[in-house]
């Protein structure tokens, strides 16, 4: 029987669509106007704020959708640029309901076809997906792999969020030319002790310098208004965070907590 394989592209192909990127990477984010509010279509607007929904029981199914509107709501009222990730199987009907942009969790390198049980990209994006995580810490990817990740999630047209556990990521990462590159250290990711900000203050500067232009995204253990407040500080442009959102027992308090670091419009 024939196996199904991920697309993998020559050499040449990846570089010329790593050059595009890279040519188009300055776009200005296009706007266009739902019920009287923003919806940012094509570009993530920073600094931004990108909640993981993961797989919670709080944030799937009908809790997903009601934590969702949750964001949509502080966003407006706040004027922040709010995100949210979130499990594929909810995706669709989240995206269908709320204004804010919303991301995929992950997609594989595949292109239509067969590959019964992975996540098309294409579909990702038909489904309302304005982007996708990739290389998050709970779905390394061996760097090859990544890179046909990218490649695929770019010809899908969606925003391409890389994940690096270390400043040594970062810079290998800024090759691929993604949208953003989310620095989370492994051993602080769901902490609420410690955080990026206030245990390696160090190396979000280090992975801002590294980053460049690509705007550099922090999370693993944010859990107060101090740390968003230092990491944006250190140059930080957003944050990628879960468990202080879907684990909080008023999520919508803990979310307006913590985006009154953010700076007024």
């Amino acid at each position: 029987m024939e196996k199904s394989r991920p697309i993998v592209g020559s050499q040449k192909a990846l570089s010329n669509i790593f050059e595009n990127q890279k040519l188009f990477f300055d776009e200005r984010k296009k706007m266009s106007k739902k019920k009287g509010n923003y919806i940012f279509l094509y570009m993530l607007e920073t600094p931004i704020w990108i909640t993981n929904f993961k797989n919670y029981e709080s944030s799937v199914g009908r809790n997903g959708l009601e934590l969702a509107k949750i964001h949509e709501r502080v966003a407006q009222e706040m004027n922040i640029s709010v995100g949210v990730a979130v499990s594929n199987v909810d995706l669709y009907r989240i995206a269908k309901e709320v204004s804010i942009p919303v991301l995929a969790q992950h997609v594989d390198p595949i292109d239509y076809g067969k590959c019964t049980g992975h996540i098309l990209p294409q579909a990702v994006k038909k489904a309302g997906a304005i982007g996708t995580l990739l290389n998050h810490s709970e779905r390394r990817l061996d760097l090859e792999v990544l890179e046909y990740c990218v490649s695929c999630a770019q010809k899908a047209t969606l925003k391409r969020i890389i994940c690096a556990e270390s400043p040594e990521e970062v810079e290998q990462f800024v090759g691929l030319y993604p949208d953003f590159i989310a620095y989370e250290p492994p051993e602080l990711i769901g902490s609420s002790k410690a955080s990026v900000a206030s245990a390696k203050p160090d190396s979000i500067r280090k992975s801002v310098k590294l980053a460049g232009d690509i705007p550099l995204l922090v999370g693993a253990g944010i859990n107060t208004s101090e740390d968003v407040k230092i990491s944006l500080e250190l140059g930080a442009k957003g944050f990628l965070v879960a468990s202080a959102i879907t684990k909080a027992a008023d999520p919508e308090k803990k979310l307006r907590e913590l985006l009154s670091a953010f700076p007024t419009r």
